[in-house]
C-alpha cells in the first residue's frame, strides 16, 4: 500500500457507467505522452502481496496481465511472484536490467476516505510504495494507477486485512481490462502511423 508522491491525478468511480472510457482516455494519454518522451519499453510494476485482501490488487492485476504478448511491454508483480516491501529494490534492479528505456506504470492498492471507496486515482510521477503502512521505501514510476480499496486512518494494517475481495476485484477487473485495450489501440495507432507514412513516401 502506498502513498502519493504527487497531486496531478484524476479520480474515478469504478462503478461509474462511464468508468471505462474515463479510465482509458487517462491511460492512453499518459502512457502514449510517455513513449513520446522517449521510452522505448512499458513497464506494468504491480505492487502489493496475496497475503492480504486489501492489498491484493496489484498480484491480481498482474495475474490477469500475465498473458499480454506484445513488443517492449512487461509485466512484474503477481499472485505467483509478488512484488511487496520485501523485493521491490531488486525487481527494480531487474527492470532497469531487462528492459530498454522503461516508461513504469506503478500500480497499487491504497486507502482513502469512505466515499471514495471503489475510486481509482492516475496520476503523473512516482509513488511511495509501504508509506501507507509505516514503511520507508523509494518512490518507484513514471505514472501510478492506484485503487481506494477501503478507508483508512485507524490501525491501516487490519483494516487491509479485512477488505472485501469483492471491492478489490472489481477494481482488478476494470484496471486491467483498460489496459490491455490502451495496449491494443498504441498499437493500432502505431501500425496506422506507420502505414500513412509509408503511402505518403509511395506517392
Amino acid at each position: 500500500m502506498l502513498t502519493r508522491t504527487t497531486a496531478k491525478q484524476q479520480y474515478i468511480n469504478s462503478g461509474s457507467i462511464s468508468a471505462f472510457k474515463h479510465l482509458t482516455d487517462e491511460l492512453y494519454l499518459r502512457i502514449s505522452g510517455g513513449l513520446d518522451k522517449g521510452a522505448k519499453s512499458l513497464v506494468f510494476l504491480c505492487i502489493g502481496t496475496d497475503r492480504s485482501t486489501g492489498d491484493s490488487l496489484g498480484p491480481l492485476i498482474g495475474y490477469k496481465l500475465s498473458g499480454l504478448k506484445s513488443q517492449g511491454i512487461h509485466v512484474y508483480g503477481s499472485l505467483e511472484s509478488p512484488v511487496h516491501a520485501k523485493n521491490i529494490d531488486d525487481v527494480m534492479k531487474q527492470v532497469i536490467k531487462d528492459c530498454d528505456s522503461p516508461f513504469v506504470v506503478a500500480i497499487d492498492a491504497c486507502l482513502g476516505t469512505m466515499d471514495h471507496v471503489g475510486y481509482i486515482g492516475i496520476g503523473e510521477g512516482p509513488i511511495k510504495p509501504g508509506s501507507g503502512v509505516n514503511k520507508e521505501l523509494a518512490p518507484v514510476g513514471d505514472m501510478f494507477v492506484t485503487g481506494i480499496v477501503n478507508f483508512g486512518g485507524f490501525m491501516d494494517f487490519l483494516v487491509l486485512q479485512n477488505t472485501r475481495l469483492f471491492v478489490v476485484m472489481k477494481i482488478a477487473d476494470l484496471i486491467s481490462s483498460g489496459i490491455r485495450y490502451v495496449i491494443w489501440k498504441l498499437k493500432r495507432d502505431r501500425e496506422l502511423a506507420a502505414n500513412k507514412s509509408a503511402a505518403e513516401y509511395r506517392s
